[in-house]
């Protein structure tokens, strides 16, 4: 379960150039212009297409529903000099499987500029920080590789391949599979401390989503 304080529309998370925040409704459009994109879609296993301007907000009140329940916590990118603007989404799941799962997409013309990476440090360090989860879970399709180098980036260790439900693509399909143990982001963390850079790594991701 999240904290309290991370289940109200005020929360965020600040990254080196990002807010991750909760989603509002006058973010929809945007949202269904950026997920509209096949290429995005495909990459994520809850985001059909087409998709249209009534999915986002569907997807706005359901993941603010989510969040304020505090069993999920669900997030909008967005530049720190452009708050109002979603450039993408993030999110933890702990209602799906075995250990809460994380689940994020950027949009493509944010590409290559290493934010997802960005973005999924800090939920990583805040769920670590601030919930009892023992590790995380993520699964990347066997066809988008740049998602498995993010999540690769991040700590995360391959765990094996399989079929993976995938409902907005139509049912079952080959995934690669990854965790991060706590033990793990703590090491990684220390390693991160002021006197590193801790963004060197940030770079050349071509196709930045994750199945949510």
């Amino acid at each position: 379960m999240f904290p309290e304080f991370a289940c109200d529309d005020v929360f965020r998370l600040e990254t080196r150039r990002m807010w991750l925040r909760w989603p509002h409704p006058a973010d929809a459009v945007e949202i269904a212009h950026l997920a509209g994109d096949r290429a995005i879609a495909e990459m994520t296993g809850t985001i059909p297409h087409p998709y249209r301007d009534g999915d986002a907000v569907r997807y706005v009140e359901r993941t603010r529903a989510r969040n304020a329940s505090g069993r999920n916590l669900g997030l909008q990118m967005a530049f720190k000099g452009k708050p109002g603007a979603p450039i993408g989404a993030i999110g933890v799941d702990f209602d799906r499987g075995d250990a809460p799962t994380l689940g994020y997409w950027v949009g493509q013309p944010f590409w290559g500029r290493g934010l997802a990476t960005e973005a999924v440090q800090a939920l990583i360090d805040f769920v670590f920080t601030f919930t009892e989860a023992r590790e995380v879970a993520a699964i990347a399709r066997v066809i988008n590789p740049a998602s498995r180098r993010v999540l690769e980036k991040c700590g995360f260790a391959y765990t094996g391949s399989g079929l993976e439900s995938l409902p907005a693509r139509g049912g079952m399909l080959p995934c690669d599979r990854f965790r991060l143990d706590r033990k793990v982001w703590f090491s990684l963390k220390c390693w991160r401390m002021p006197g590193l850079a801790r963004e060197r790594h940030l770079a050349s991701d071509s196709e930045e989503a994750c199945p949510a």
